[in-house]
């Protein structure tokens, strides 16, 4: 059988890019074809992809393409449309949200299946990494232009067999602007040494909680964890906020979009540290040490990190919505809260010093989105599929 595997583009490493390495694991031999391929811009990461078949498109030949990733979306179309799939049996598209990588063109009778991260969150009014609704001529020319693409990415919607979701939430999504079903099949948290690292209790079982009314200083000297991808969307700024206010010792890893690492450097107090990107070694040991992870992302289409901090025992703090309420538990692995406000926030840390986490609840609750299992259920998903063709 011959397969291809496509994805928008590979120019950061995130929860995406893990969905990407797990297909390429199923089938090893099937050339990923991609739009631009950037691996000076994947820092630790680049190593991952030295030894894959990586197709990228004529975008690649593009002079100062980096910088123009983003406008280029208007063009996806014309890019994915270029090749020539006919060869193939079964294609698998990864789309992140970014293009339009379905229009693509392949056989009579082969089989087309799109996992969905989401559908592109800058057309259906979605938080996204950068404000381009900042200016007047911003919103007037991203409306102007966004209609049009909302046209493509419909059509494109229209082209897969079949659609698998990353949550819940992106099925809901799927169903609400492509008219389309969508079967949901968690994505794979954690690659390589996260995956082999985790699982394992630190020496505590439960992390104690402080007497109502008391702050405890083992509590204060330990350091809350916060990253990933460093966009607008992830409000990473009201965690900076939470750990000024409560003097909390807060670690941020992770690469920031547009400057915005900047923005938040300004505003982070002495208890703050930034990490930059770090490779799996070593965000496996921020994992381990960290006292909980502060998730407060808006409209999250999964969260691939809050499974992560479970898998090493760490409980989370996120914002109740979307994606990461379908992988914590509340008062169980983590709590939530309701507003995305410093307050908030920091009721919530507040809430968490005060209630018994279990280790082994987090770490058994994070086992079920394991890579194993992402990879058979994707299998099982397809050979079902084709059998019945």
């Amino acid at each position: 059988m011959q397969v291809a595997i496509v994805h928008d583009y590979i120019k950061e490493y995130g929860g995406a890019e893990r969905v990407l390495e797990a297909l390429h694991e199923i089938w090893p031999e099937a050339p990923v074809y991609t739009s631009i391929y950037l691996p000076d811009n994947l820092g630790p990461h680049r190593q991952r992809f030295k030894d894959w078949n990586i197709i990228p498109s004529f975008f690649q030949l593009i002079p100062f393409k980096s910088k123009i990733v983003s406008p280029m979306r208007i063009f996806s179309s014309i890019i994915f449309e270029s090749w020539d799939f006919s060869k193939y049996d079964l294609v698998i598209v990864s789309a992140t949200g970014a293009y339009n990588p379905n229009l693509i063109n392949k056989k009579t009778g082969s089989l087309h299946i799109c996992y969905c991260h989401t559908p592109p969150r800058y057309l259906y009014g979605y938080p996204t990494a950068r404000n381009w609704r900042k200016t007047f001529f911003g919103r007037l020319m991203g409306e102007i232009i966004n209609h049009r693409l909302r046209q493509t990415d419909y059509t494109s919607s229209q082209k897969p067999d079949f659609f698998i979701a990353n949550s819940n939430e992106v099925k809901a999504r799927i169903r609400k602007f492509y008219r389309r079903e969508a079967t949901v099949i968690y994505p794979p948290a954690g690659n390589g040494y996260i995956e082999s690292t985790a699982g394992s209790p630190n020496k505590t079982d439960e992390i104690p909680a402080s007497p109502a009314g008391r702050r405890n200083p083992e509590f204060q000297n330990e350091f809350f964890l916060t990253g990933g991808r460093l966009a607008r969307a992830k409000h990473i700024d009201l965690a900076i906020q939470a750990a000024n206010q409560l003097k909390l010792h807060l670690k941020i890893f992770g690469k920031a979009f547009a400057g915005y690492e900047n923005e938040l450097k300004k505003t982070a107090g002495p208890t703050v540290e930034f990490t930059g990107e770090v490779d799996e070694a070593g965000l496996a040991l921020l994992y381990r040490n960290c006292r909980a992870l502060l998730y407060p992302s808006e409209y999250e289409d999964f969260g691939i990190i809050p499974v992560e901090a479970q898998a090493f025992g760490k409980p989370v703090i996120a914002y109740r919505k979307s994606g990461v309420t379908e992988s914590v538990v509340e008062d169980k692995t983590g709590v939530f809260f309701n507003e995305l406000t410093a307050g908030s926030l920091i009721s919530a840390i507040n809430k968490l010093k005060n209630i018994n986490i279990s280790e082994k609840d987090c770490i058994k609750n994070a086992q079920k989105f394991n890579k194993e299992r992402f990879k058979k259920e994707i299998t099982d998903f397809i050979k079902g599929k084709m059998k019945d063709a």
